[in-house]
């Protein structure tokens, strides 16, 4: 498995920042368990915001028990991920990422889905909320069979 998440390592970052950085990897390694020990019991995960076909009525996905859900719908059927943030703005227990995650799905599909995600923090570093503004039929527009090789 190829786990690719582009960003500086070394630099001090935000505590929002910090957390977004480690919910991405914990998604690309596949680790779920990780993953859910990043968001606080309340969690809220809009992904995308408003209503999709992961999320009919557009009001998230709440506590462990929605994000586990979300993680066996979602993140859980990639075979893995490219996460290649462009810009990160961070402000106060916030930090909004600009880029593009590129999923690679069963049967050699690629998705390139360009978004702005926002992640906030509680005071002890864990995430309380994270809403990724994307468009389903943009990034369905870029899925592709790839070669294996």
């Amino acid at each position: 498995m190829t786990v690719t998440v582009c960003w500086d390592e070394q630099a001090d970052q935000p505590p929002a920042r910090l957390a977004a950085y480690r919910s991405m990897h914990a998604a690309a390694r596949h680790d779920k368990e990780t993953w859910l020990a990043l968001f606080a019991a309340d969690a809220v995960v809009e992904d995308p915001v408003g209503p999709s076909g992961f999320d009919p009525e557009g009001k998230g996905h709440h506590g462990h028990d929605g994000l586990s859900a979300f993680w066996d719908m979602t993140i859980g059927t990639v075979e893995h991920f490219e996460f290649t943030i462009r810009d990160s703005h961070a402000a106060g227990d916030e930090v909004a990422n600009v880029g593009t995650i590129t999923s690679h799905l069963p049967g050699n599909y690629r998705v390139d889905t360009d978004l702005v995600a926002v992640y906030r923090v509680n005071s002890d570093g864990l995430l309380v909320s994270m809403r990724a503004f994307w468009e389903t039929e943009r990034a369905f527009a870029t899925a592709r069979q790839v070669d294996p090789d």
